[in-house]
Parts: C-alpha cells; sequence; structure tokens
C-alpha cells in the first residue's frame, strides 16, 4: 500500500528518469534495422522504469539509475525478442560469418580479415559486406544463447554456469567472470573494430559521429560494428559458451 510521500517519490522518479529512456532507445535504434520504431522502444523502455521503480525498494544495495538502466534495456529487448525484428535467415547468416571466423582465428592465430572472411563463406567481398549490413542489430546475446545444450548434449546452459541470480541475470552475468571475459574479447579486436566499439560504447557516439570520427560512411560504421559483435561472439563462444572442456 503507497503512502502520498511514497507515489509522489515514485512520480519524480518516473519524471526525472524519462529523458535516460529516450536516449536509451535511441541509442539502441541506431543499430537496428528501419522497421524498428524508436517510440516502440520507448514505450518498452518506459514499462522497464516502472518496473525499476516498483521493485528498487527490494534492491537497496544497487544506485537506482544503474538499476533502472539494467531493467530499461532489458524491457526493450523483450520487446525485440516478441516482435522478432530480425529474420531467421540473417540470425542464421551470421552464425556462419561467426563459424568462418572462430576456425579462421584457431588456423591464423590471429583476427581474420574481411576478405579472408568473405573467401572462407565463399562469397564476394561486396557481398559479404553486404550481409553484414543486413545484420545490422546483430547482438552479443540472445535469449536462446541461455538455454543451448552444450556440444555433449548435455542440459548444462551458459546462463546455468555464468548467472547465478535467477531474479536478474543480467546483472549475475556481469558480476562473474563474463564481464572480464567481454573486456578481454573487445582488447583482441583488430584496431578498428575496437575503437568503433570505444566510441561507441563508452563515450556513446551514434552511427553517423563515429563515421565522421574514423571517415568512413554510417553504412560502413553498422558493417564494422556488425563484424566486431560477430567476432565477440566467435570469441566468447569458444571460450564460454561450450563450458570447460
Amino acid at each position: 500500500m503507497y503512502t502520498v510521500k511514497g507515489k509522489a517519490d515514485k512520480n519524480h522518479l518516473l519524471t526525472e528518469h524519462m529523458p535516460l529512456v529516450k536516449r536509451l532507445a535511441h541509442h539502441m535504434k541506431a543499430k537496428l534495422p528501419p522497421s524498428v520504431e524508436v517510440d516502440d522502444l520507448v514505450q518498452a523502455g518506459m514499462m522497464g522504469l516502472l518496473d525499476a521503480i516498483n521493485r528498487y525498494e527490494d534492491n537497496h544495495g544497487a544506485q537506482f539509475e544503474t538499476y533502472a538502466v539494467l531493467r530499461i534495456r532489458g524491457a526493450m529487448l523483450d520487446e525485440l525478442r516478441n516482435s522478432d525484428w530480425m529474420p531467421r535467415s540473417t540470425r542464421q547468416n551470421m552464425r556462419k560469418v561467426e563459424a568462418a571466423m572462430e576456425a579462421l582465428q584457431q588456423r591464423l592465430g590471429r583476427p581474420a580479415s574481411e576478405s579472408e572472411i568473405a573467401k572462407s563463406l565463399k562469397m564476394s567481398l561486396a557481398d559479404y559486406q553486404e550481409m553484414l549490413g543486413d545484420g545490422g542489430g546483430h547482438q552479443l546475446l540472445y535469449y536462446e544463447d541461455f538455454h543451448d545444450q552444450g556440444e555433449d548434449g548435455g542440459s548444462d546452459s551458459f546462463l546455468d554456469r555464468y548467472a547465478v541470480d535467477d531474479s536478474d541475470p543480467l546483472r549475475s552475468l556481469l558480476d562473474t567472470g563474463f564481464r572480464q571475459a567481454v573486456i578481454d574479447a573487445i582488447d583482441n579486436l583488430p584496431p578498428r573494430e575496437k575503437m568503433l566499439m570505444g566510441l561507441y560504447y563508452e563515450e556513446e557516439l551514434n552511427l553517423k559521429e563515429i563515421g565522421a570520427v574514423m571517415g568512413v560512411s554510417e553504412s560502413r560504421v553498422s558493417q564494422l560494428h556488425t563484424q566486431a559483435v560477430s567476432r565477440l561472439r566467435a570469441t566468447l563462444r569458444e571460450q564460454l559458451w561450450t563450458g570447460p572442456a
């Protein structure tokens, strides 16, 4: 039962953090296909904010904004999953790219170049880059990653190994070795892609702004971002998804 003061506090948190929802929505929209409406992300994010406000009383250990960001982003990702915005064929193509990257990395002992990846996929460089463009919005984690069976057919899942807090699996992941594994994987990216990821995730520049810094088009930034995420997924799949040897 809410007191008048309690309602006022919650309304204040809602009003104060509405700009945060819009900023996160536009940031996420920058790497998604045109078919995704930013208003849908904002609406989902507002539901996540409301959820964060209602739950925060039981989570005093975290700063509210940090906690809210996780809930807002989670709600937006749920909206994207429910709307199935990325075609299955595109997801399958990205998995092929990841597999090629992983095989080449093992054989060459270094990150493969675009031309080497294209050759491995028996594609022209132009067709490979077009595939990357179609895969705009490729994510580091997908729901099915949390439930895929191991290569030995066991039921041990990625989430079981790296998230022990069922109430907030994303936060639990960030508190485990997974966070350090992501940092290490980013550090091993080719210099250009490493710089791109820093500009996008640390400096929070949009794709157009990153293009201006790097001297390439916005569409080229999108291709490089998709390629960088695929490299990270390939590295993390080898180190983490498959579990201990």
